[in-house]
C-alpha cells in the first residue's frame, strides 16, 4: 500500500514538474517578446502601420481627378461642352489647355498630365454634316490602372458626343425619342457587377496586400526566433525548461507568437470589414477561422524551411523570397489560371494563395466551406509540415552551433 502511494506521489510530482516547466518556458518566450523590441515592431507596429497605410492610401476606392489636358483646335461651343463633360467624370480632371499636340506631348513626358484629348479643326461642322470626324485621345499606359480608367472615360465621352449628335439629327428628321434610341442603341446591355459593384480598389487590393504582408512577418519572425537560439547559444536553456522535449519547446516558443499574430491579423480584418465596411457576407466566424488557419500555416511553413536549412541567414532569405513571391502568386492581380502550367502547380505551395481562395470563396462570396475544402486541407498540411523535419531540427539544436 505504501509502495503504491509512493508511486502515485512520484507520478504527481512529475506532472507538476512538467506543468511548471511548461509555464516557465511560456514565461520565457513572453519575456523575450516583451524585452526585445524587434518582436513587437514586426509583430504589432509594422502590421498596424501596413493596415493604416494601405487603407488610407486607397480610401477613395479609385484614383480620382487624374490630370489630363485638352488640345482644342476647333474652339466651338460643342468642344467646350465636351471639355466640361470629361472634366465631370470622377477619375479625370482637366488641368490645362495646350495650343498644339507637341506641347501636350511634352507635358505628358514631364509627367504633368496622364493624357490629353485632341479636338481637330472643323470637328463641330463635320459632326453636324455626318462626315465622321476623328477625335484623338492620347494617354499614358505606363500605369495600367490610370491608363485604363482614363481611356474608359475618354471613350465614354466620345461615345456620348456621337450619340447626342445622332439623337439630335434623328429628332430633327421627325423620329420619336423611342425610335431615335432604338436606332442609336439597338441592343440594350444589362450588366451586373457581382461582388464589388463599386469597382473599389480598396476592397479589391487590400484584402490581399494587408494579410500577405502580415504573413510575411510571420515567416520572418518564426525563423528569427528559432535562429537566434542558435546564434546566441541559448538552445540548451530553452530545451532544459521543457525537460529536453523538443516538441514542447517548439510549442512553448510558437504559441505566444501564434496568439499575437492571430490577434493582429484579426484586428486588421476588423478594421477592413468592421470599420471600413468591406463586404463580408461569410460572417465573422469564417474570418476568425481563416485568420487562425493562415497564421499556423505560415508558421508551419517557416519552421519547415528552417528545418531544411537550419541557418538563420539562409532560412530568412528563403522565407523572404517566398513571401515576396506570394504577392504575385496569390492570383489577385494576374489570375493563376492564365499562368503557365508549372506556375499554376507552384501556386499551391504558397500559403497566401490558399488564404486568398478561402477568403474569396467563403468570406467575400459566402459560398459554403466545402467549396474551399482543398485549400483548407492544404493550409492544415502546411501547419503540420514541421513534423517531417522535427528530428533534423532537434539534431541541429543539440549537436550543431550557429553558422553565420
Amino acid at each position: 500500500m505504501s509502495l503504491q502511494n509512493n508511486t502515485d506521489n512520484s507520478g504527481q510530482e512529475k506532472e507538476e514538474r512538467r506543468a511548471s516547466g511548461m509555464r516557465q518556458a511560456l514565461l520565457r518566450e513572453l519575456s523575450i517578446l516583451i524585452h526585445h523590441p524587434i518582436y513587437l515592431i514586426c509583430m504589432v507596429a509594422l502590421p498596424l502601420f501596413v493596415t493604416v497605410f494601405f487603407t488610407t492610401m486607397m480610401n477613395n476606392g479609385q484614383p480620382v481627378d487624374m490630370p489630363i489636358g485638352i488640345v482644342d483646335q476647333d474652339n466651338t461651343t460643342t468642344t467646350r461642352k465636351l471639355t466640361r463633360l470629361i472634366d465631370a467624370f470622377q477619375s479625370s480632371h482637366v488641368v490645362a489647355h495646350y495650343p498644339t499636340v507637341a506641347e501636350a506631348r511634352k507635358a505628358m513626358q514631364r509627367d504633368e498630365i496622364y493624357g490629353f484629348v485632341l479636338f481637330p479643326k472643323d470637328l463641330t461642322q463635320d459632326l453636324l454634316s455626318a462626315r465622321q470626324p476623328r477625335m484623338s485621345v492620347y494617354y499614358s499606359n505606363t500605369s495600367i490602372m490610370a491608363g485604363s480608367l482614363l481611356y474608359k472615360e475618354m471613350k465614354t465621352m466620345c461615345t456620348l458626343a456621337a450619340a447626342a449628335v445622332g439623337q439630335a439629327t434623328l429628332l430633327a428628321k421627325g423620329a420619336t425619342q423611342q425610335q431615335a434610341m432604338a436606332m442609336l442603341q439597338p441592343i440594350q446591355l444589362d450588366t451586373h457587377n457581382v461582388g464589388n459593384p463599386w469597382i473599389n480598389y480598396n476592397i479589391y487590393l487590400n484584402t490581399m496586400i494587408i494579410p500577405a504582408s502580415i504573413l510575411l512577418f510571420v515567416f520572418l519572425i518564426t525563423v528569427y526566433s528559432l535562429g537566434t537560439e542558435l546564434k546566441f547559444g541559448t538552445q540548451q536553456e530553452w530545451l532544459a525548461l521543457s525537460d529536453g522535449s523538443f516538441a514542447k519547446a517548439m510549442f512553448a516558443k510558437l504559441l505566444p507568437q501564434t496568439l499575437l499574430f492571430t490577434a493582429v491579423l484579426l484586428f486588421s480584418m476588423t478594421c477592413m470589414f468592421g470599420f471600413l465596411h468591406f463586404p463580408a457576407p461569410g460572417g465573422a466566424g469564417r474570418i476568425l477561422l481563416l485568420c487562425v488557419l493562415s497564421v499556423v500555416a505560415a508558421q508551419g511553413f517557416a519552421v519547415f524551411m528552417f528545418g531544411l536549412v537550419p541557418s538563420l541567414r539562409m532560412a530568412m532569405s528563403v522565407c523572404s523570397l517566398w513571401g515576396v513571391l506570394s504577392f504575385s502568386m496569390v492570383g489577385s492581380a494576374f489570375p493563376v489560371f492564365a499562368m503557365d502550367a508549372p506556375l499554376q502547380a507552384l501556386s499551391w505551395m504558397f500559403p497566401v494563395r490558399h488564404y486568398f481562395m478561402i477568403y474569396q470563396l467563403c468570406v467575400f462570396n459566402d459560398y459554403p466551406l466545402s467549396d474551399a475544402f482543398p485549400h483548407i486541407v492544404v493550409l492544415i498540411f502546411f501547419a503540420i509540415l514541421p513534423v517531417f523535419v522535427m528530428r533534423r531540427m532537434r539534431n541541429a539544436f543539440i549537436n550543431f552551433g550557429y553558422e553565420p
